[in-house]
């Protein structure tokens, strides 16, 4: 099992580039036997990880809406 390191991302501009930067370092953590965990992601930028398709490789938790 991989090794987690915490990532506090809260002072990002969610934006296209802190999307790609964020896939990047987790490529670069996988390589190296780790994992990012994304800690205090304002919801506009996991909005646009989903609407980018990076959920999954990101291992972002979707958050669900109560019905």
């Amino acid at each position: 099992m991989a090794a987690i390191v915490p990532c506090d991302v809260r002072a990002l501009v969610p934006d296209a580039l802190a999307v790609d930067t964020l896939a990047r370092l987790q490529l670069e953590a996988r390589r190296c036997g780790l994992r990012l965990r994304l800690q205090n992601a304002p919801e506009e930028l996991l909005e646009l990880i989903a609407f980018m398709g990076l959920t999954e490789a990101l291992g972002v938790e979707t958050r669900r809406e109560a019905e």
